[in-house]
């Protein structure tokens, strides 16, 4: 008798129990949906990946060429045309090798430069003919893949909505492209103090490299710092959830194996732009207070580790906005990832939210954090001019004449790269020629929540707007789950029940 009434007891504090837990996650699922918000996206995921020009990735979409051992890749009778590799420029390219096609077993490619000024010296002009010369040890600066080796990305334009005219925001490498796209604004800069060697780090208050934060236990110095506001500042200011959510955040020392072969770091602390803000930082790499605060205000800051990012998909309070950054050996940088390890944490990320009930309400943004040296055709719109001895577009020493109190050392447009947009509320099958650039990312949460500008010659100003990309009237729910390893669509059946 006593058993079974124990057992009753326990049994009524299970179910109680389950429904606390089930009530809890119903509010959290909730907290998101409550902010008000100019579209009926309530959730924004950004994930950014490493180093890539439009021609690298999509130079000739949507027409692959489909050789025996290869994923196979067929476009959709209606598919736009787009500003890629025409015959012209595959066969009589003005660089001193033409483009050519890089075949899935060559994914893992050499690093071509791409740095401030080796970016203007590569584009020449606006010629964008001194790739080669640029780029002596890396020979395959030149090439391109098609849709049988990113065949994810090419599904997911065909399937969803895709720009051939988004840019870098200015010719930079990795960290000023991360900070880009989160405050719009590399100025502000405080350099290090150097005790020995002159490389140029920030030139006229400008951060133009990949120098670590300097608020991060994990930086190795020399280290910079960054004043002035970025989106995080305006999210907490309208208390509206975020995080940022890096692979290997919880633990410096954590490492996989790179597409090299090699062993390499997961978390590298340069693609943690809100590290170099002292606002929005967590230089301890502090884990959050509990899994219920995770895009709360907390110890953490914000900031926190990929696998805190599950947590919150799995307890159905996903932030109104996260930014993703995959662990190193995923995140397609050439030299210790490559296209193929990339396009399985896109996938398997992308066939997971699109799962959750909060992909009713969601857009999933991947852009780019560089073009990471790779030849691009297109001359890339000069909106923002500078004049130091970093620049190089014209000649050494001149990339045009800012006008009058402009910052410099932030020439831009840099050049083309991928953006695509997920999401049950884009154009089908679309592609958008209107111009934009990473910033077009930032200004879409500012306009979206109400947050205002940054300020301070921030290039969210000028940003072109991505709401050509949507139709909130005509959302299509169903989802498109890919093959992790090849990229192409999974047949579902069809189970009655």
């Amino acid at each position: 008798m006593n058993k079974l009434w124990v057992a009753c007891v326990c049994g009524y504090f299970l179910v109680i129990s389950s429904l606390m837990a089930s009530e809890r996650s119903h509010h959290a699922s909730e907290y998101a949906r409550q902010f008000e918000t100019e579209t009926p996206i309530k959730h924004v995921v950004v994930i950014i990946p490493e180093n890539c020009t439009f021609d690298h990735f999509f130079g000739t979409y949507p027409f692959a060429v489909n050789p025996p051992g290869e994923p196979s890749f067929k476009p959709k009778r209606e598919t736009l045309t787009i500003d890629g590799l025409t015959q012209a420029l595959l066969t009589h390219n003005t660089n001193v090798i033409p483009p050519f096609r890089l075949e899935r077993s060559q994914a893992a490619t050499c690093d071509p430069r791409h740095g401030y000024t080796s970016l203007q010296e590569a584009a020449h002009a606006g010629l964008m003919d001194r790739f080669v010369q640029v780029n002596p040890n890396c020979p395959t600066a030149m090439g391109y893949f098609d849709g049988n080796t990113v065949t994810a990305l090419w599904n997911y334009a065909q399937r969803f909505a895709m720009s051939d005219n988004c840019h870098s925001t200015t010719f930079s490498p990795s960290a000023p492209g991360h900070i880009n796209i989160v405050s719009g604004q590399t100025h502000g800069a405080i350099p290090p103090n150097l005790s020995q060697g002159s490389s140029i780090f920030t030139i006229d208050g400008t951060f133009i490299s990949d120098e670590d934060p300097a608020f991060d236990r994990c930086s190795e110095p020399p280290t910079i710092e960054l004043t002035g506001r970025n989106v995080g500042d305006l999210l907490n200011a309208k208390n509206i959830t975020w995080g940022y959510f890096q692979g290997g955040f919880r633990d410096c020392a954590q490492s996989h194996i790179g597409s090299n072969g090699k062993l390499t770091a997961d978390y590298i602390p340069h693609h943690q732009p809100f590290q170099y803000y002292r606002s929005t930082s967590n230089p301890l790499h502090l884990p959050p207070s509990s899994p219920e605060l995770i895009g709360f205000q907390d110890q953490a800051n914000h900031q926190y580790d990929l696998e805190d990012f599950w947590i919150t998909v799995k307890q159905h309070s996903i932030p109104a906005v996260s930014f993703l950054k995959p662990a190193a050996y995923q995140d397609g940088h050439p030299g210790y990832s490559d296209p193929l390890a990339l396009q399985t944490f896109l996938v398997e990320t992308i066939n997971r939210l699109q799962k959750t009930r909060e992909w009713r309400h969601m857009a999933i943004m991947i852009v780019w954090d560089d073009s990471g040296g790779w030849y691009d055709h297109e001359l890339p719109p000069i909106i923002n001019q500078s004049h130091t001895a970093a620049d190089a577009l014209v000649k050494p020493g001149d990339a045009g004449n800012p006008p009058p109190g402009a910052y410099q050392a932030r020439l831009g447009y840099g050049l083309r790269i991928p953006f695509l947009i997920i999401s049950p509320f884009v154009r089908s099958n679309f592609v958008d020629h209107s111009l934009t650039d990473q910033t077009s990312v930032l200004r879409f949460i500012e306009d979206n929540w109400g947050l205002g500008r940054i300020g301070d010659q921030s290039f969210d100003a000028v940003a072109g707007s991505l709401l050509p990309f949507f139709d909130f009237d005509r959302p299509r729910y169903s989802p498109l789950f890919l093959n992790p390893e090849t990229g192409k669509p999974i047949k579902r059946r069809h189970v009655c029940r």
